[in-house]
């Protein structure tokens, strides 16, 4: 079935129903933007909804749509998350960003120096479920988050930037992985922990900003 949309506002906490379209499925986008489409039917999507079509569906190219197209109804436009004398350097990193990452925050705020910038915000996606998720269900466990101190404290720098805790749904997160994958985990169990406090103090600080 796929990924699918709640029938009421309650049903799953930090879920909708699609209120535009009305469909129950990603699938069923994918369909009424193309009667004939045969790909894959992957999140995340970016609905047009007045053309009801599918502008883009690729992480990348999404990340850097919102950082620019959109500016004059965003909240905070001043706000560039891939500027163009750092794009050379973000485009390197996100090449091999999960290694090597310790030893550069050791010595700086992030990862292109003391701006945040869209390198910054995609490996968040993945440090922020290392240890919930990528260490007991695909059993990456030589090394948790919580022991890299300058990777765990940069993580919860980022956590506590306002607005960013409520782009983590741990629930969520938990559920997907360990519910969609039968022949890694075929009873479907969902670990209570641990529980990480990324709201505790950081050590971040310490760099200028």
């Amino acid at each position: 079935m796929g990924w699918v949309f709640p029938d009421t506002e309650t049903e799953q906490s930090g879920a909708a129903p699609d209120h535009i379209n009305g469909a129950k499925t990603i699938r069923a986008l994918y369909e009424l933007a193309s009667e004939n489409y045969s790909g894959k039917y992957t999140v995340p999507v970016l609905w047009d909804k007045k053309l009801k079509t599918i502008v883009n569906n690729e992480s990348e190219e999404i990340i850097r749509m919102f950082n620019t197209e959109f500016n004059e109804i965003a909240e905070n436009p001043s706000l560039d998350l891939y500027p163009s004398h750092l794009q050379t350097q973000i485009n390197e990193l996100n090449g091999w960003i999960y290694n090597k990452c310790e030893e550069i925050l050791r010595k700086q705020r992030y990862l292109c120096g003391n701006s945040l910038t869209e390198a910054d915000v995609r490996l968040f996606v993945t440090l922020i479920r290392f240890d919930d998720v990528y260490a007991v269900h695909f059993k990456c466990n030589k090394k948790l988050l919580r022991e890299y101190p300058n990777l765990f404290n940069y993580t919860k720098d980022l956590f506590q930037i306002p607005g960013m805790s409520s782009t983590v749904n741990m629930e969520h997160i938990k559920k997907h992985y360990y519910g969609r994958h039968p022949s890694i985990n075929p009873f479907g169990i969902i670990p209570l922990g641990p529980n990480i406090d990324y709201l505790s103090p950081h050590d971040r600080d310490r760099f200028a900003s």
